[in-house]
């Protein structure tokens, strides 16, 4: 007999209205000036007339549009350098702006992988609500894939609802790291397998803390002096690749939580941001930041990286270092243990590790979890999200492929004092693809990137086949009284 869990009949969808207004630079410059020009040709009257028709098509769709075409003007023609700048009035400017300004669909394919914390902000609620953070994986044209957010609610019989979302998707305030690190940057070089020949004559040339102009322009020096091959040149281009790996996004604060999304801006990121799994961590000190550990993809290589945020306006990223933090599904204990900071890992792709680490964003050595495989995950498993503490240990729900490449939820128990050890298991899965659930654009599939504990009930939200989510509830006390201890 199954564990009892209870399914919600709501789903939650991908929402085609959900645009951003992003630069659109045709890849040919010559073609840009032409645009350019044309608009120059243009009479005033003209340019005045198709203005007020783009304003009107497209103004009720994004916040301060004009503001956006303002900005991607003066990007372009910083590239094209027309030298008129102060001669042409403002409408062609912004005319000129909406040509190189395009609408991208965040949402437009699919709506899955969701993460949940609880919200800082608990005010105005209905006595029993709380409020919480569910973190999707949001997939657009291209299958690119971004981190969107929504506010829920859960009832005080823990259904859970999402808040309507604005209309408006809003644009970030991008920074680079001032600074890097060249020891640490060198590390990151290394596990990336960065020929030796290319750390001795670059990076070793750099101060021990340089900026990013430095590297570019030690970068374009070594491009311009040496007949590089095609490997090392590759090489050359990966430290420009992961120096842009280090950023800061800033929203405004008249934003709401909806309108807030992370979508792909570095080298590395360029082919999407992936799987999301958030923790609200507390420090000894009580102080509470979350992190969140994701994938990015370039198209051919993959980077773990980890976003900091104390209110989620304000979100610093970086690469995860060290030789644990290699593959996907890094997930971050909720505190420290014994003075360190725990991690799960699945560096080899296949199965469990813990990590410790006196530094957040780098992991080493890690311990496989002593657990011989199941039927139902016999090609690989997984974490599904951070662990959850409970006073009889830590349940960490964990993702399993089995025949078919079928997707499946089932759950450990680690020791709390020492989270190497498995002291207790689910011998199958308590959550399964149904029949409304295996269908989509990657069938038989169920999976989560975090779950949320509100007294004896564990609120899980999850993905349906890579295309929707939902989400479903189940009793703690249920969990344990399956699981079978190891004896360990």
């Amino acid at each position: 007999m199954g564990i009892p869990v209870k399914r919600s009949d709501v789903l939650f969808r991908h929402d085609t209205t959900r645009v951003i207004a992003r630069f659109f630079m045709p890849r040919d410059r010559q073609r840009c000036s032409d645009i350019v020009q044309e608009v120059l040709d243009l009479p005033e009257h003209q340019v005045n007339a198709t203005l007020n028709t783009i304003l009107k098509s497209f103004s009720h769709r994004h916040r301060n549009i004009t503001n956006l075409f303002e900005k991607h003007y003066f990007r372009i023609m910083g590239v094209i350098r027309t030298g008129l700048e102060s001669r042409i009035s403002q409408n062609r400017q912004l005319l000129i702006g909406a040509l190189f300004t395009r609408e991208y669909s965040i949402e437009a394919a699919a709506f899955f992988n969701p993460s949940i914390v609880i919200d800082p902000d608990q005010e105005d609620l209905e006595e029993g609500e709380t409020r919480a953070i569910i973190s999707f994986r949001a997939t657009g044209e291209g299958h690119i894939s971004s981190i969107v957010f929504r506010n829920g609610i859960i009832s005080r019989d823990h259904t859970l609802t999402l808040v309507p979302m604005n209309a408006f998707v809003d644009e970030y305030r991008l920074m680079h790291r001032d600074s890097y690190d060249r020891s640490q940057f060198i590390r990151k070089l290394r596990e990336m397998d960065t020929p030796i020949e290319i750390i001795e004559q670059l990076v070793l040339t750099l101060p021990e803390e340089f900026t990013y102009q430095e590297l570019y322009e030690c970068v374009a020096s070594c491009k311009k002096e040496k007949a590089l091959s095609h490997t090392l040149e590759i090489a050359v281009n990966e430290m420009l690749w992961l120096a842009d790996a280090y950023y800061t996004l800033e929203f405004s604060y008249d934003t709401a939580l909806s309108e807030r999304v992370i979508f792909p801006i570095s080298k590395n990121e360029k082919n999407g941001i992936e799987d999301a799994r958030f923790v609200r961590f507390v420090d000894d000190d009580g102080s509470v930041i979350y992190y969140a550990t994701f994938t990015a993809y370039d198209g051919h290589t993959i980077l773990s990286k980890l976003l900091k945020t104390r209110d989620f306006y304000h979100f610093q990223i970086c690469p995860l270092l060290g030789t644990g933090a290699k593959n996907k599904g890094v997930a971050i204990f909720p505190r420290k243990i014994d003075g360190r900071y725990a991690a799960l890992s699945r560096f080899d792709g296949l199965h469990n590790y813990v990590m410790f680490s006196d530094s957040i964003d780098e992991w080493n050595a890690a311990v496989k979890l002593d657990t011989s495989p199941y039927p139902w995950e016999l090609i690989q498993s997984g974490n599904c999200g951070s662990p959850i503490e409970t006073a009889r240990g830590w349940l960490v729900l964990v993702h399993g492929v089995g025949a078919m490449r079928r997707y499946s939820i089932g759950a450990i128990l680690l020791d709390l004092n020492d989270p190497t050890k498995v002291i207790a298991r689910l011998p199958e899965p308590f959550i399964r693809p149904n029949e409304h659930e295996r269908n989509g654009y990657v069938p038989n599939v169920v999976y989560t990137c975090g779950a949320l504990l509100l007294g004896d009930t564990l609120i899980i939200p999850y993905g349906i086949s890579d295309t929707a989510s939902t989400s479903l509830t189940v009793s703690l006390t249920d969990l344990f009284a399956a699981m079978i201890p190891t004896g360990r």
